[in-house]
């Protein structure tokens, strides 16, 4: 039997390697255990969606959102991570970008609260 393969969304690749300010900020905060040893996972297929970033272990989804978001469109999409068990939490890009501290803060307090 041959190795075991995630399913990787074709669209997840280019996301990752043309993320925006505010993403590769918080991502060099996030990855390798940087945030009280949380694993996250960075442009990461859930369902039909590509989330920014996700702590599988504690079920939570973080997405940096600009002017690029549409309500209508980001409440099915809530409502879809909600049904699966996701708790979902936004952050404006230029929280992000001007109060980053902040941002992992409020993120450490979430991950410290029981799914």
């Amino acid at each position: 039997m041959g190795p075991v393969r995630r399913q990787i969304s074709r669209h997840a690749a280019p996301l990752r390697r043309d993320g925006t300010d505010a993403e590769r900020l918080l991502w060099s905060r996030l990855r390798d255990r940087r945030l009280n040893g949380w694993k996250f996972r960075r442009q990461h297929s859930l369902g039909p969606f590509i989330v920014d970033f996700v702590c599988i272990e504690r079920m939570l989804v973080v997405e940096a959102d600009g002017g690029q978001h549409s309500g209508e469109v980001d409440a099915g999409r809530t409502a879809y991570l909600r049904r699966a068990g996701y708790r979902l939490v936004r952050y404006w890009n230029n929280d992000i970008l001007g109060n980053i501290d902040g941002v992992l803060e409020d993120l450490a307090s979430l991950l410290a609260a029981p799914p």
